[in-house]
């Protein structure tokens, strides 16, 4: 009886499922009939078509919706004329054909960057010729000559500038053949930024001047390539080829010419130098708002003697071989370049130019340093706060840990302050000498401060991990302080950039405090390596070996640990006004951190060196 009794919940389950089922089922009935009535319009549809177009059209309705369509087309806004050259520009990039008579025409029609607008005083033009084998970009002042054979390859490139013959480039070729149409319009916009400027004549003057100048200087000093780029009275020079100026390279620190994997020299030779290697300057000419009297004619003849180092004097400046002009030379940096403030005053002073016609915004040079040195690594522009100079170096058997107190007063409570220079003027080819001594030199220092920045990390708490604080002194000088390898005392090392061939060190510790290597010692390392990690590394192997020839030293640590505890504080002072130099009453001296006797670098300054660049003339 209890089993036949009925469940309400379970019939008000079963009416409820019901209902939704008979919805259900509505709603699948709608939904067929609509998507039905879907398929009968666009059958519907495609038989009107099917209709049209099997319907015969007369001829004058045909060409009036061709000439419609034609007119349409004339009639592209500004808009649909940009979308076209991005198109092009994509297919341009994307295309990895052969160079050919098809190809070619594609890229002239849209160089990449774009070249100046119609508005510009030098316009280009493109032209074929009627064998089809040669190609010309034109210009009222110069034009280039592609020349192809029947099968569309390449055979030359010539560039003629105005009132000259065309002569073949090879930079130009080597694009072409590469299919870089990037650097090669590039090549164009330099033509065309070329004639943009008051006189390219005189550029073309100082260029014969600068070569005599660098032949003058090897032919005197029989100097190597990297040596004429360090030394040389204008650098190494690279003659204007296509749309790139006159080069001179200046400085090249001993990590760009050795392999880093390897360890070995680069067998760099005049030909094979890149352009953007290290720091470079390209020659120029540009418009100002003063007016400065500019040569115009060659100031060196064949009769002029020379100096020791190969220079040849100059002709008097006269009213016969110069003229006033509003413009003037201009040495521009193949990359802006950091410079404080009183080595762009001593530019200025050389040149009687200001750098910057007006004052320019100055800014912590250490902070414009750890930009630079950041963006180089990494290609694109990076933003340092000060509260983010602190970087890590990964050595073989050493971690480091590097604090740029860039904020510290140097001179009248200020921190040392500067900019970032991207073109120096000058007037006459004399002045560049003493200009790329003073590039040479801020070079120099911004080497060394950057040899501290890398994007490496390590871990605070990573054992052994090492501590230093590099400080601003002068413009030029800086003190590298840390901890003393034996003693618990604060000892520094300062190092002066006297120029780009020459930094001075001096290691400075309390007078208790044990010996860690000489002021020679630490100059020979850093003139070979420029590089802070480095020396500090050599520095403390150093002290390992001297402590372990030296049995006196154990007896020194234990007498000024027994002077400390008795609170008997050692005869005189620590040097460089930082402190005692004493450990904390009760404490104990560290053992120095025993370095692995298995790397290559050893004790000796030849071993200590033996994995880094040859630096010849220093």
């Amino acid at each position: 009886m209890q089993g036949c009794s009925p469940n309400p919940a379970r019939e008000l389950t079963l009416s409820t499922q019901s209902g939704g089922n008979q919805a259900l089922a509505d709603r699948v009935k709608a939904e067929e009939g609509t998507e039905a009535e879907k398929q009968s319009r666009v059958n519907a549809l495609l038989e009107r078509l099917h209709a049209k177009h099997n319907a015969s059209r007369p001829w004058q309705e045909t060409s009036k919706v061709v000439r419609q369509a034609m007119e349409k087309r004339g009639q592209m806004n500004a808009a649909g004329h940009q979308l076209l050259l991005t198109c092009l520009e994509t297919l341009q990039k994307a295309l990895k054909a052969t160079l050919s008579l098809i190809c070619l025409p594609l890229f002239l029609s849209n160089p990449t960057p774009p070249l100046p607008s119609s508005s510009s005083p030098t316009r280009l033009g493109s032209h074929l010729s009627p064998s089809g084998t040669e190609c010309y970009i034109t210009s009222d002042m110069f034009y280039v000559e592609v020349q192809l054979d029947t099968a569309g390859q390449l055979v030359d490139v010539k560039v003629a500038h105005h009132g000259e013959n065309p002569a073949s480039c090879p930079e130009l070729i080597q694009h072409l053949r590469d299919k870089n149409f990037e650097e090669f319009s590039k090549h164009l916009k330099g033509l065309v930024n070329l004639y943009k400027l008051p006189g390219d004549k005189k550029i073309c003057s100082c260029q014969n001047e600068f070569s005599l100048l660098c032949v003058c200087c090897r032919l005197a000093t029989n100097a190597n390539t990297v040596e004429t780029i360090l030394h040389g009275s204008v650098g190494l020079l690279t003659a204007r080829s296509g749309g790139h100026l006159v080069s001179l390279q200046c400085y090249v620190s001993p990590y760009d010419v050795f392999e880093e994997r390897t360890g070995s020299q680069l067998n760099f030779t005049d030909t094979n130098v890149p352009r953007s290697l290290g720091v470079s300057v390209s020659v120029t000419v540009e418009g100002t708002s003063s007016i400065y009297k500019l040569p115009i004619a060659p100031l060196i003849t064949g009769s002029h003697p020379v100096d020791n180092k190969g220079t040849p004097s100059f002709s008097s400046v006269t009213n016969s071989n110069c003229v006033d002009l509003p413009a003037s030379f201009f040495l521009k940096m193949n990359l802006p370049m950091p410079f404080s403030l009183s080595f762009i005053q001593r530019m200025g002073n050389a040149t009687g130019i200001p750098v910057f016609e007006t004052p320019p915004t100055l800014s912590p040079l250490y902070e414009l340093i750890v930009q630079s040195q950041l963006q180089e690594e990494v290609g694109n522009p990076l933003t340092t706060p000060t509260h983010a100079m602190r970087f890590y170096a990964s050595l073989p058997d050493q971690h480091h840990c590097y604090f740029l107190n860039g904020d510290a007063p140097v001179q009248d409570g200020h921190s040392l302050q500067g900019t970032l220079v991207s073109k120096i003027p000058f007037r006459h080819p004399a002045q560049v000498p003493a200009l790329l001594d003073v590039i040479r030199h801020q070079a120099a220092a911004n080497t060394l401060i950057g040899s501290c920045v890398k994007r490496t990390f390590i871990k605070d708490d990573t054992p052994g991990l090492l501590q230093f604080e590099v400080c601003p002194l002068t413009d030029s000088s800086f003190s590298v302080s840390f901890q003393h390898p034996v003693n618990e005392s604060l000892v520094c090392v300062v190092m002066e950039v006297i120029d780009s061939r020459q930094v001075s060190c001096k290691l400075y510790k309390g007078l208790s405090d044990a010996l860690i290597c000489t002021d020679d010692f630490i100059t020979k390392v850093v003139q070979r390596c420029m590089s802070i990690p480095v020396t500090m590394r050599a520095i403390r192997r150093k002290a390992e070996t001297i402590q372990a020839d030296t049995p006196a030293l154990s007896l020194i640590a234990e007498t000024v640990e027994i002077m400390v505890k008795k609170n008997l504080p050692p005869a005189g002072s620590p040097g460089y006004g930082m402190g005692t130099g004493q450990p904390p009453p009760g404490s104990s001296l560290p053992r120095m951190v025993r370095l692995s006797s298995s790397d290559s670098i050893g004790a000796d300054i030849n071993e200590i060196l033996s994995d880094l660049p040859e630096q010849t003339g220093k």
